[in-house]
């Protein structure tokens, strides 16, 4: 096993140098993709990459969205032949602790998919929550099991061998719909699922780059490509 870090970043200046001072301890490689983030951003990331030598900027000149910087990031990892990708938000929402429970799992089962269980506190928004139960019955329903606990949690570690050749035949969004799509498009071949509890926080004030209209909207319609393509599989 060769894993690396990856966050996608979009404008989370004030929390991205607490996360990386967070990961240090792991002495783990890490590609931080700046999905068309601010100046201010811009110059904290250069500022983080001169101070910690295992951090790696990718810049994309325009904000492409979360799923555009993750497929870059996958590719960015799968060039540098690193084996798994564990990747985490920027905005300090992940618990840096538990990298350490990923990649046991992941050695344990690499070409599993490890994905983080969230623990939720009291102050998780309760639209957040309702939100993720529908999307966890959805995917149930879809994959015909229940071995996804939580299909948005976007601290999770993909093998890539398992990972990269998905992205090569399937088109899959661009921007939060991505994070349940790839789960279960991987979850359609057959892909070992593995589920692991950590506790994620809420700020007040933090930055959320969550759109409740268009990005719940596009869910919806990514769950929609989801359901034909899964009835047109069946009848071809």
């Amino acid at each position: 096993m060769d894993p690396c870090l990856l966050i996608p970043i979009y404008n989370h200046k004030d929390t991205i140098g607490g996360v990386l001072d967070a990961l240090a301890y792991l002495g783990l490689p890490c590609l931080v993709v700046d999905d068309g983030s601010d100046e201010a951003t811009q110059e904290t990331l250069r500022l983080e990459s001169g101070r910690w030598p295992w951090v790696e900027v990718h810049r994309l000149p325009v904000n492409r969205g979360r799923g555009a910087a993750l497929r870059h990031g996958y590719r960015r990892a799968a060039e540098r032949a690193f084996s798994h990708v564990v990747q985490l938000d920027a905005d300090g929402q992940h618990d840096a602790a538990d990298v350490p429970k990923f990649l046991d799992a992941a050695r344990r089962e690499p070409e599993a998919l490890i994905l983080g269980q969230p623990i939720f506190g009291a102050d998780s928004p309760r639209a957040r929550l309702y939100g993720r139960r529908l999307s966890q019955a959805f995917v149930w329903a879809v994959t015909g099991s229940l071995a996804v606990k939580d299909p948005l949690c976007g601290f999770r570690c993909f093998p890539l061998s398992r990972t990269m050749p998905l992205l090569g035949t399937v088109g899959l969004g661009d921007r939060m719909e991505f994070d349940p799509e790839i789960v279960v498009r991987l979850a359609w071949t057959g892909i070992s699922i593995v589920n692991i509890p950590t506790r994620v926080r809420y700020f007040r004030g933090g930055l959320s780059n969550f759109r409740m209209i268009r990005d719940n909207s596009l869910i919806v319609r990514a769950y929609v490509r989801l359901v034909a393509a899964r009835v047109f599989r069946r009848i071809g």
